[in-house]
């Protein structure tokens, strides 16, 4: 898939957004990405899922794991793609941490996918995890780079989009931002 054909599915399905939101880490950005919105077509994720698949095929993991909630439906359509195991992290007292019994293994090699990585935040609590358990973290695999490939998680990252978008701390705010009341359409 070309850059042109995955803004598409994001224009197409409605899931890319304009406004002011407040993202996850606090920051304030004027384009926000709902993957879940794209995401909810079963072909559309089958066809991101093999786009992703195909740039980390020659990693060789075993496992993808994925922070819930974001990374849960490409996280999964990847590991199937690749035909390995899935599992994934999730909240448990404001943290991530891996329950229902999933475990990794010393020196099993593992992809971590995420729908949409501004900061890493959630992918770098995921890779803690991982290495964590003694895990090898081969790389990392997102939808979208909202970062234009700055962010910097430690290992190999691949991405089906990557864009430079503005983000701005809450007492920085451009004034047509701040005229515009804030909205957190993410997951919290």
């Amino acid at each position: 898939m070309t850059t042109a054909d995955v803004l598409d599915v994001f224009r197409s399905s409605g899931a890319l957004l304009e406004g002011h939101f407040i993202l996850r880490s606090g920051l304030r950005s004027r384009q926000f990405f709902q993957c879940a919105l794209a995401l909810q077509d079963m072909p559309t994720v089958e066809r991101l899922g093999a786009a992703l698949a195909s740039q980390v095929r020659h990693l060789g993991v075993a496992t993808v794991i994925a922070p819930a909630m974001g990374g849960l439906v490409i996280g999964q359509e990847v590991a199937r793609q690749l035909q390995v195991r899935f599992i994934f992290a999730e909240k448990e007292d404001g943290r991530l941490v891996l329950r229902r019994g999933f475990q990794l293994a010393p020196g099993e090699k593992v992809l971590v996918v995420e729908d949409v990585v501004t900061q890493g935040g959630r992918v770098r609590e995921t890779i803690a995890i991982a290495r964590d358990k003694g895990a090898e973290v081969a790389g990392v695999a997102m939808v979208v780079d909202r970062s234009g490939g700055t962010v910097d998680l430690g290992v190999p990252t691949f991405n089906l989009l990557r864009l430079k978008v503005e983000t701005f701390s809450p007492d920085q705010l451009p004034p047509d931002l701040a005229a515009v009341p804030p909205t957190k359409p993410g997951s919290k």
